[in-house]
């Protein structure tokens, strides 16, 4: 299945193939034909399994776990936290899921940069977009930072929505990274360098106080 925020793209890919190949040359259409089958590749949503445990967070994203470190505090879970990185490549699926079943209770679109998504000031410097989800046991945000080539942050959620675990909540066009921050009660199920899939990797396990 494909997102619907790809189809505009790839019609747009294949229109210019046509007009090229009429106008100019079959020849000058093999590039718009390709990029048509990019963005069928990028904008792709396959189904997920998502665990049914309430105890377990999934990852909000595909791609690669680029840092897992302590925060001293967060002002939206309010106690200190643990705090995740996923990097997403062109490559990887970009539809965004929620990592646990809750309510949304803060949304944030700060404006920044667009440096490349890798370096360790995009979470302060970059564009971004915050969502935090509350339910009964704790408090957890997600955060999609915009990167060098991924200018367009899309959300299709609001305050007051409820989610449940795995559901799709947005996209980042095109390649970038998200941010999980969970308190410490919830034990980190990941490492670093660890490839994980959104709505199927478990990173983190509610623990009974």
């Amino acid at each position: 299945m494909i997102i619907r925020d790809g189809y505009s793209f790839i019609l747009a890919a294949i229109l210019a193939a046509v007009l090229l190949g009429v106008a100019v040359s079959p020849w000058w259409a093999v590039g718009p034909i390709v990029l048509a089958l990019y963005f069928a590749y990028f904008f792709r949503n396959p189904t997920r399994h998502i665990p049914e445990d309430d105890s377990l967070l999934v990852s909000p994203a595909d791609g690669t776990v680029m840092e897992i470190s302590a925060l001293a505090y967060d002002d939206f879970v309010k106690e200190p936290c643990h705090k995740i990185v996923i990097f997403m490549s062109v490559f990887d699926v970009h539809v965004n899921r929620s990592p646990l079943a809750g309510e949304v209770k803060c949304q944030q679109y700060i404006c920044g940069r667009f440096t490349p998504a890798y370096k360790d000031s995009v979470g302060f410097e970059n564009e971004r977009h915050m969502l935090g989800i509350e339910n009964e046991r704790l408090r957890v945000s997600v955060t999609q930072i915009a990167g060098i080539l991924a200018r367009r942050i899309v959300s299709w959620v609001t305050l007051d929505d409820v989610l449940a675990k795995g559901d799709q909540y947005g996209m980042i066009r095109f390649g970038s990274c998200v941010e999980v921050v969970m308190p410490r009660s919830v034990k980190v199920m990941v490492e670093k360098g660890q490839k994980v899939v959104g709505g199927e990797t478990v990173i983190g396990r509610i623990q009974d106080v």
